[in-house]
């Protein structure tokens, strides 16, 4: 994998933070390119290097986030708690991403790339062929708990972390035991 050059990696996280630093000021249809050049004190036209519009951008950051949650799950071979607290370590530290993220009617497919991201993650946890889940369709129960997983992720954010994230993973490790 090639490094990219530390001015292009520096220009880049100042535009993505002004994204999400403007989002959280207004809905994403009213942010301009103007806006978010000025906001990151960069030109129109280096934002026009590095991406095609304000879609592209939102649409680059998105994918960054689930990337980075794919290595996090590439990387650890782990029993359900651990993983879960790697995942919720993840979302406290970009915290502000996906409260933007969930709570922005400006994003609104990123609920979609999200819970498809667990549903991806899931399908390759469930066993049909023995115990507790034998018998059952295996997308039932991969949707059932991606869409409960995303659903308490939204509840976390929503309600301002009312548990700590390593009281939240433990209790989604112990759901994630017992439905898969």
């Amino acid at each position: 994998m090639s490094k990219v050059d530390r001015r292009i990696g520096k220009t880049q996280e100042a535009i993505k933070n002004a994204v999400i630093d403007l989002m959280s000021k207004k809905n994403f249809d009213d942010i301009t390119i103007q806006d978010i050049s000025d906001k990151a004190n960069v030109s129109r036209g280096t934002i026009y290097l590095h991406y095609l519009d304000k879609f592209d951008l939102l649409d680059k950051l998105v994918e960054s986030h689930i990337n980075e949650l794919r290595e996090i799950c590439r990387d650890a071979d782990v029993d359900y708690f651990r993983g879960a607290t790697l995942w919720t370590e993840y979302f406290e530290r970009n915290y502000s991403f996906f409260s933007l993220m969930l709570a922005s009617k400006g994003a609104p497919y990123f609920r979609t790339r999200f819970l498809n991201y667990f549903i991806e993650e899931f399908k390759q946890e469930v066993d049909v062929t023995k115990g507790k889940n034998q018998g059952l369709q295996d997308e039932v129960i991969v949707r059932f708990v991606a869409s409960a997983f995303v659903g308490v992720l939204e509840w976390w954010i929503m309600n301002d972390k009312p548990i700590t994230h390593h009281a939240l993973a433990e209790q989604l490790g112990l759901l994630f035991e017992r439905n898969m």
